[in-house]
């Protein structure tokens, strides 16, 4: 006998087989033990999720012998005629074969005429979105008033083509995809029914890769036994769909956060041995960063689906928010362009190129960087540096005798100088809202290990926030010591770096109009070719 997929051979026959869609289920049970039965049902839903096997079910619980049910014997002639495809009742029909109209009239001639064996005459219409405008119309007035003893049954992978005159006359069941806990449980259950050995971590990674399909997941189940020789191993499922290659992320996102962008492309390289699509590697990418960002937000959001979460606990803990949603809006720019790009691998390529050209600045030289407690210790996967001199930090005069003198890693901090917030920001090292919030501050007073800053109204919203706590920490690894943060909310008498630099910028188009107006050329211009300066569209360099 010849070998028949996994897919045919453990297709659901009877409701109570059925993998998920319990709501699907529950609504087509009661309707057949209560006889609350529709003419019409409209099952929708993606590939591979069930749309067909439950118009069978439905089908067989119509006419099985022992009575109109939602447990159908399975055993009687019709039963057993429905599973092998052979009953004669139940007409089943590929709507993208037959798209004409003549086509469907010449189906719907019969449907006056009583069932040859069962109880109902099923019509089971698959991909009807296919149908042509025709064919819908000459569907309708049917599908409104079919005789009693017709049933129709449409599926759809795209309910949003069927005209809404169809949508009106059928009752609509949507299908969910399955989710990878249910998928991984029926590759449990059919392994195991078929003595095949298996590692559970194989076939999580199956599961996930199946996309919320069921026939999907059996596909490439089938596929993963033939590879491994009979046995469904862990190694050769990453082999045989290249998650060795997915298996390099976290520490490519660490190479692009600490800006080390040979180990960006020593780690793209190593990932090509392994022949990956790259679109999907970036489709991965992004779905890491979205991990991260969950558990930035809610440290126990993560999923038993994700496989192992210690790397991603570590980059949580590692890259910064704001870091992290700036990576995340450049790969969804990469993956709008990929097509664009020469290849696959360039594309991918370019994407993390540009969040190496784009992330936050690096410390200026000299600056001691703030350290990051959850650095991954492996050389692969580099954190940063907090072991380089720091620059002596510009203190209060009034600071107490005692503190004159106070180690900071390898220097040490002379006390006697004037503080000046604006010099003291660029040293600290910081990046995205921490950045925004030290720039909107001016300062009021900084007595002994207590800082006083006044802050601009517009980031009052930032109190209390992980930017204000990554600021305390730059401040007080900065200084070698503890500084408690004060914030004044109200307008500062002093001017803020941000309105700082907002002046300068100011001044500096103010001066490139000064210049345009004064130019001999553009005077000449204005002059003799009635020419006019926008002023607006000076910009300076």
């Amino acid at each position: 006998m010849s070998y028949q997929v996994l897919a045919r051979k453990w297709r659901p026959h009877s409701f109570t087989e059925m993998v998920g869609q319990e709501h699907v289920v529950r609504a087509l049970s009661n309707a057949l033990d209560n006889d609350r039965l529709h003419h019409a049902y409209l099952f929708t839903g993606t590939r591979g999720v069930g749309k067909t096997t439950l118009a069978r079910i439905l089908a067989k619980s119509l006419n099985c012998e022992q009575g109109v049910s939602s447990t159908p014997c399975g055993s009687c002639s019709i039963c057993r005629e429905v599973d092998e495809g052979r009953f004669a009742d139940l007409l089943e029909v590929d709507a993208a074969s037959r798209t004409k109209v003549e086509q469907t009239r010449e189906l719907l001639e019969n449907v006056p005429y009583a069932p040859i064996r069962g109880r109902y005459k099923v019509y089971l219409i698959d991909e009807v979105h296919m149908f042509s405008d025709s064919s819908f119309n000459a569907l309708l007035k049917t599908l409104e008033e079919p005789p009693p003893h017709v049933k129709f049954l449409l599926a759809t992978t795209d309910p949003q083509k069927v005209p809404v005159t169809v949508l009106s006359r059928c009752l609509q069941l949507n299908l969910k995809r399955l989710p990878v806990d249910k998928i991984q449980g029926q590759f449990e259950h059919i392994l195991n029914n078929e003595n095949i050995p298996y590692e559970a971590p194989a076939l999580a990674f199956l599961a996930r890769v199946a996309d919320g399909s069921m026939r999907d997941g059996l596909s490439i189940l089938d596929q993963a036994i033939a590879f491994g020789g009979g046995m469904v191993k862990e190694d050769d499922v990453k082999s045989m769909l290249g998650v060795v290659a997915v298996d390099r992320l976290p520490d490519l996102l660490n190479a692009v956060h600490v800006g080390d962008g040979a180990a960006v492309l020593a780690q793209v390289a190593a990932s090509a041995e392994q022949s990956p699509d790259f679109a999907d590697m970036l489709k991965d990418l992004l779905l890491l960063l979205h991990r991260v960002a969950l558990l930035q937000v809610v440290p126990d959001a993560a999923d038993s689906a994700w496989g192992d979460i210690g790397p991603i606990k570590q980059l949580a803990e590692l890259l910064p928010a704001e870091d992290v949603q700036l990576y995340y809006e450049l790969g969804l720019r990469g993956q709008r362009d990929q097509h664009l790009a020469p290849d696959s691998r360039s594309g991918f390529e370019m994407t993390l190129l540009r969040m190496l050209a784009f992330r936050p600045a690096p410390p200026p030289e000299g600056a001691k960087a703030v350290s990051q407690s959850a650095a991954p210790a492996s050389d692969s996967s580099p954190g940063r540096d907090t072991t380089s001199a720091a620059a002596p930090p510009i203190i209060p005069s009034s600071a107490a005798p005692e503190q004159a003198k106070v180690e900071a890693g390898s220097s040490t901090i002379e006390a006697g100088e004037r503080c000046d917030w604006h010099e003291l920001i660029p040293r600290l090292a910081l990046g995205g809202m921490s950045a925004q919030l030290a720039a909107h501050c001016s300062l009021e007073k900084w007595q002994d290990d207590k800082l006083k800053l006044h802050l601009d109204p517009v980031c009052e919203g930032l109190i209390g926030s992980l930017a204000e706590e990554r600021l305390q920490q730059a401040i007080d690894d900065y200084c070698g010591r503890h500084v408690e943060l004060v914030f004044n909310t109200c307008p500062a008498e002093a001017e803020t770096p941000a309105q700082r630099a907002e002046r300068e910028r100011c001044e500096k188009e103010a001066a490139a109009v000064t210049a345009m107006q004064n130019d001999p050329l553009v005077q000449a211009l204005e002059e003799k070719m009635d020419a006019e300066l926008i002023v607006d569209s000076v910009k300076s360099v």
